[in-house]
């Protein structure tokens, strides 16, 4: 029984290894699927732009969602919490794998986003309430690490299982490591107690938030194959800023605010945001995007193509280590501002390239990408938390994830339309290599300097 084998003194490194594995079956989850949305598409007789909301169906839901599922466990208990979210993710990723069409799928990924959405915050939560400050960073980083390594196997262990064995085990290897993770932390978890009052859900605030960019994702993604002067696309543009514009009102004037947006009248905190959206951006456009232009234009298989994304997923893990050291010893800004530079290039030779057919000419630019993006969040992440007071922490952190995961949401979209509407990878790559670029000028004149911090 795990209960006889977990005692005072390794109590909280069991806890560790649980919030961790429970964070990288997410993380594995954003790349895993990259490289199969080719055979799902074939197999449930999908169309293109359909087939990606197998990736944005689960990250919408996971961006309406995240800022409210960090309160959650102040207000149910971290155990119920934590378990409810694992168990619901683990409950449809099995759906997911039985999928026998467009419809089952993106419902099972949509309700596999909500388990997501809690699973998030509740296992960095889990961390900040298990070690004391001495032992925290220490523990950020084994858990960051984690999820980085299971970022880098995603496109392989998708590719393998795809043309191995099926797609569906993409989602159904879930189902064992869920089993073991609940048993684990009922075995290990101590539930704490509060005295402070327990926080209010910002019903206005969610409602509002999730009608404002579910309809503009939809538009952005759709607008292609409706039309872009079609009356649904614009009616969608309309809601969604209307909604969104009443978000910031309501923000503005909720006393416990979903978001926080006075954080960012702060220049660092804004675009130190900027930089985690964008970079979570150009994730999608290299593993998604790269994914398919392997097995589209370069004829790989499944397997093949998550082998050709291993030059740029695996100096993720390592080079999360050395950024974290560089920003402790010089400071957030300009391993942020080298990362997005090296980004932007690699992106941009990438785009220059892709005309060419060649992987052996993408490789350099592949492996360039993967060193920039650890040299972004890593970074990034710090100037967010050195922006912001001690006791608006938890705040910063929940936008923080709320900004990586639009980044993904709204690149998915925004790069989906693009091909569907040109037809060609290079322009999918280029525009993302714009974006960064000006992310890096917004960088350059904003984040980390003394004068703009609070």
């Amino acid at each position: 029984m795990p209960g006889s084998l977990i005692n005072e003194n390794n109590r909280k490194w069991v806890i560790l290894v649980t919030a961790s594995m429970a964070f990288g079956l997410i993380m594995l989850d954003e790349t895993v699927v990259a490289v199969a949305l080719p055979t799902i598409q074939h197999d449930l007789s999908m169309s293109l732009v359909l087939s990606h909301w197998v990736i944005n169906s689960y990250l919408l839901v996971i961006a309406g969602l995240i800022a409210v599922g960090g309160k959650l466990g102040d207000i149910i208990g971290y155990r119920t919490l934590f378990v409810a979210g694992v168990l619901i993710f683990g409950i449809f990723s099995l759906a997911a794998g039985f999928a026998q069409s467009a419809t089952w799928i993106l419902t099972a990924r949509a309700l596999q986003g909500f388990g997501a959405a809690v699973i998030f915050p509740a296992s960095m939560a889990l961390l900040a309430l298990t070690f004391p400050a001495s032992q925290r960073g220490l523990a950020m980083g084994v858990y960051g690490a984690i999820g980085s390594i299971f970022i880098a196997l995603g496109p392989l262990v998708g590719g393998f299982l795809t043309d191995e064995i099926s797609w569906r085990w993409i989602f159904w290897i879930n189902v064992p490591v869920i089993a073991i993770i609940i048993l684990v932390f009922l075995a290990s978890w101590r539930e704490p107690t509060f005295e402070t009052a327990r926080p209010k859900i910002d019903l206005p605030g969610l409602v509002t938030l999730v009608l404002g960019i579910t309809p503009l994702v939809m538009a952005i993604m759709q607008g292609a194959e409706w039309g872009w002067d079609s009356y649904i696309i614009i009616f969608l543009f309309i809601m969604s800023a209307v909604m969104l514009t009443l978000f910031y009102i309501i923000e503005l004037r909720a006393k416990e605010p979903l978001i926080e947006v006075d954080l960012f009248r702060n220049e660092t905190f804004l675009s130190s945001n900027l930089a985690i959206f964008t970079g979570q951006f150009t994730k999608i456009a290299v593993i998604v995007f790269g994914a398919l232009y392997f097995q589209e234009a370069l004829k790989m298989n499944p397997l093949q193509a998550g082998a050709a994304l291993l030059p740029a997923m695996i100096p993720i893990p390592i080079v999360a280590v050395i950024s974290g050291r560089l920003t402790d010893k010089y400071g957030p800004r300009y391993p942020t501002l080298f990362g997005l530079l090296i980004s932007g290039v690699a992106l941009l030779l990438m785009g220059l390239t892709v005309g060419t057919d060649s992987y052996r000419l993408l490789v350099p630019t592949l492996i360039l990408w993967g060193i920039s993006l650890s040299s972004i969040f890593a970074p990034a992440l710090t100037a967010v938390m050195l922006s912001v007071p001690n006791e608006k922490q938890g705040q910063a952190s929940g936008i923080v994830l709320t900004s990586q995961i639009f980044g993904a949401a709204i690149g998915l979209a925004i790069l989906s339309a693009l091909l569907q509407q040109l037809h060609s990878y290079r322009p999918v790559f280029l525009l993302t290599s714009g974006i960064v670029f000006f992310t890096l000028i917004v960088g350059w004149m904003y984040l980390g300097r003394k004068n703009n911090q609070s």
